[in-house]
């Protein structure tokens, strides 16, 4: 069995848009997405530089836009088996609820940047902050982070865990890190995942009641525990509520393994989550798609789905 995944902000970078623009119908698409996210996607993704395209409001409707580029690109040229598992991380999870058919890829996209631009709003309201802990044990991570009030905003499995909140706490964290484990401060506007960041959730909530939603044709993976839901207003309750809850990738690659999930494709701008899920879940085979030419390199997992062959390997 193959899973469907999509990125979060953070792993995009300059021009990544521009090598897919090339595909059919691709800027009709992102000018109809542009005009729906009140900004200029296709220049965004093409010539902006690394400190245009790492504003919140920026990145995150870009990021979905270009896996839903993907996605629709890749679902035109094969069929996805029904029982294939989709999963976003963070902002991804709007791109992953509009492959599973929940949302319409317009409104996935017109949601992520009133997403961004009100995390961005609220970011702006206290200093706060997010450091990545590599390593050590979770529950010692976890309890320690507590114990300087912050919060676990991320728990991303594969020895990572991304702590959030406010700075001062974060500089304690980095003076005096849990036994065994790295931080590494990222570049981030603030504390995403936390309760900083409830002016965002209330905005982006009234926004997101107007969608419409569809139950899922695809199992759609939540973030808040890595369960399989069913229900579509479910689903966008927890799209809602996950702007202020912690990320449980660790969860949902546990979710995926309980599946039998064999080999993973995750849709650009990618290499995150598929590094995440090699270093979790050893044997699982890989395609990160970068570029079109690596849409190809899903027939040989699809094919071998359907066969019952072995999945397992390395990066495709």
């Amino acid at each position: 069995m193959i899973a469907l995944l999509a990125p979060g902000q953070g792993a995009q970078s300059p021009g990544m848009l521009a090598p897919w623009l090339e595909l059919d119908g691709a800027r009709a698409r992102v000018q109809a997405w542009s005009e729906r996210a009140g900004l200029d996607l296709e220049r965004l993704g093409t010539t902006a530089d690394a400190d245009e395209i790492k504003d919140t409001a920026v990145t995150q409707p870009l990021v979905v836009a270009l896996s839903l580029l993907a996605a629709q690109d890749l679902t035109s040229r094969h069929d996805i088996p029904a029982n294939t598992p989709v999963a976003g991380h963070s902002v991804g999870e709007l791109a992953a609820a509009a492959i599973a058919g929940v949302l319409s890829p317009d409104d996935a996209v017109a949601l992520a940047a009133v997403r961004g631009r009100e995390m961005a709003a609220a970011c702006a309201l206290e200093p706060t902050a997010m450091s990545a802990v590599m390593g050590g044990d979770p529950e010692a991570v976890v309890e320690h982070l507590t114990s300087l009030g912050l919060d676990p905003a991320n728990r991303n499995g594969a020895g990572q865990i991304v702590a959030a909140g406010r700075k001062p706490a974060l500089e304690a964290l980095g003076e005096e890190p849990p036994a065994g484990t790295k931080i590494r401060p990222l570049p981030v506007a603030g504390a995403f995942h936390t309760r900083f960041m409830a002016p965002a959730r209330d905005a982006f909530g009234k926004q997101a009641d107007d969608a419409a939603a569809a139950p899922p044709k695809l199992p759609l993976l939540s973030n808040a525990d890595g369960a399989v839901v069913e229900d579509a207003d479910e689903i966008v309750r927890r799209l809602v509520e996950q702007i202020t809850r912690p990320v449980r990738w660790d969860s949902c690659m546990s979710t995926l393994a309980e599946r039998g999930v064999g080999a993973v494709v995750e849709l650009p701008p990618a290499g995150t989550l598929t590094g995440l899920v090699r270093r979790e879940l050893k044997g699982t085979k890989t395609v990160a798609l970068k570029k079109p030419e690596d849409l190809d390199k899903v027939a040989e997992l699809l094919d071998a789905d359907r066969t019952g062959a072995d999945t397992s390997g390395s990066d495709a």
